[in-house]
């Protein structure tokens, strides 16, 4: 276990004193006691009538749940305590705005198979993301999700999933699947290796990755049977969601090295969150907490359109004043890429500082983190050598099928991508 001051200790609320530990480090006994009323909520942490009616009638955009573990947590002294915020239910939920979105992403418009819509999204060229439930064990207020986020406390039907796990056999392109929801590590461990061993006897599968965010709101899910199984079925990658220092406690930086142990790489995925964590400083200590626990910053998202969410949306420069905080005043490898979702399906885009000031056909005027200005200069005498083989040392696959930007760099002839709907062409064709 890494030393204390690299974690903040996990608390047990007053009102689960009498839960024995045994009972409190059992995940199914935090799923099945998850507080899901307004009322009981009201009780455990002593809100007003006026405040728990308003949760009440929040509640008609996502439900709620939320672990006795993660419920603890909350500091009641803290009038905007970020877990609190991010896990009870706010009026500010039913503030849906012009340019909100159900599903902002097009992740069911990007599903190939008729019937799987929700079960399937593939998107990029060689990867796509399969849905194995829609149970969470908290339902975090910023889901992107939300249209069908705790939907059912059922696992996705095993005949859709098989359909699914079909699709991949007959596409030897895909060598990368996400396991997502919902929470993949609320099934069953038996259920989670029915899908595991499915998927992996796939021959042009490489990559097995799961999206959950257990380490943050249930740790004691991350058992030593769970990281067995799957140690079995490398290389498997898992991404996590911590977005706040808060939230790495004793229990949740164990779970981190468990899964570390068993030679699983870890990333994190988080999102900018307006009164949350929407400070250089507060993303420092995170990405530190999060690399002394084995566990890689991998994205900062732009909190997405979706419905309900305004309330937690920041300025897009304020996720380029974190990166330029950290960039060069921390490790590179703790340095996440700041990305926005494009709206429609248009995917991760990355957003950054800008570094390259200017360039000529000789040199490249740079910046660094400090301000300093220097120039790179380029070759002298420059011939453009590719290397021998080019087909011979690439996959097959990548060789046939550089689409998009890509290959307008190639030499396939590809001249310009053109938009849909182009009004230019549109005169032409009259």
């Amino acid at each position: 276990m890494p030393r204390k001051f690299f974690f903040t200790k996990a608390k047990k609320h007053k009102y689960w004193l009498k839960v024995c530990d045994r009972d409190w480090n059992d995940y199914n006994w935090q799923l099945n006691n998850r507080v899901t009323d307004p009322k009981e909520l009201q009780e455990i942490l002593g809100l007003s009538d006026k405040a728990t009616k308003e949760i009440s009638d929040s509640l008609k955009i996502l439900r709620m749940a939320i672990t006795p573990y993660y419920l603890s947590q909350i500091d009641s002294n803290e009038v905007n305590d970020p877990i609190r915020m991010q896990a009870i239910p706010t009026l500010a939920e039913t503030d849906i705005k012009k340019t909100d979105c159900k599903d902002p992403l097009h992740e069911e418009a990007d599903c190939p198979v008729p019937g799987l819509e929700g079960i399937l999204t593939h998107r990029y060229p060689d990867r796509l993301i399969i849905y194995v439930t829609y149970q969470c064990a908290m339902y975090c207020r910023h889901c992107t999700r939300r249209r069908h986020a705790g939907e059912t406390d059922i696992p996705t039907p095993m005949s859709k999933i098989k359909k699914a796990i079909e699709y991949i056999r007959k596409r030897e392109t895909i060598r990368d699947v996400l396991i997502s929801g919902g929470d993949p590590l609320t099934l069953s461990d038996d259920h989670l290796e029915v899908i595991l061993k499915e998927l992996r006897v796939i021959d042009h599968l490489e990559i097995i990755r799961i999206g959950t965010r257990v380490p943050v709101t249930m740790p004691m899910r991350i058992t030593d049977n769970l990281c067995n199984i799957l140690k079995k079925y490398h290389p498997l990658w898992i991404n996590t969601h911590f977005n706040h220092p808060r939230e790495m406690t004793d229990l949740s930086a164990e779970a981190c090295q468990k899964l570390a142990d068993a030679g699983i790489p870890l990333g994190n995925q988080s999102v900018l969150l307006r009164g949350v964590n929407n400070h250089p400083l507060i993303y420092k200590k995170l990405v530190k907490l999060l690399v002394v626990n084995r566990v890689r910053p991998y994205y900062i998202y732009q909190c997405d359109l979706s419905q309900g969410l305004e309330h937690f949306r920041t300025k897009v420069s304020e996720g380029i004043e974190i990166i330029e905080n950290l960039r060069g005043h921390t490790s590179g490898f703790a340095v996440p890429t700041f990305v926005i979702d494009g709206i429609g399906g248009g995917g991760k885009v990355p957003v950054m500082p800008n570094y390259v000031l200017s360039q000529s056909n000789h040199k490249i005027a740079l910046r660094n983190y400090e301000g300093l200005i220097f120039n790179y200069t380029e070759p002298t005498n420059y011939t453009h050598t590719l290397p021998l083989d080019i087909k011979k040392y690439s996959d097959p696959v990548d060789y046939k099928n550089t689409i998009g930007v890509a290959k307008l760099l190639t030499e396939s002839g590809e001249v310009n991508l053109v938009p849909q709907n182009l009004a230019r062409l549109k005169r032409r064709k009259k």
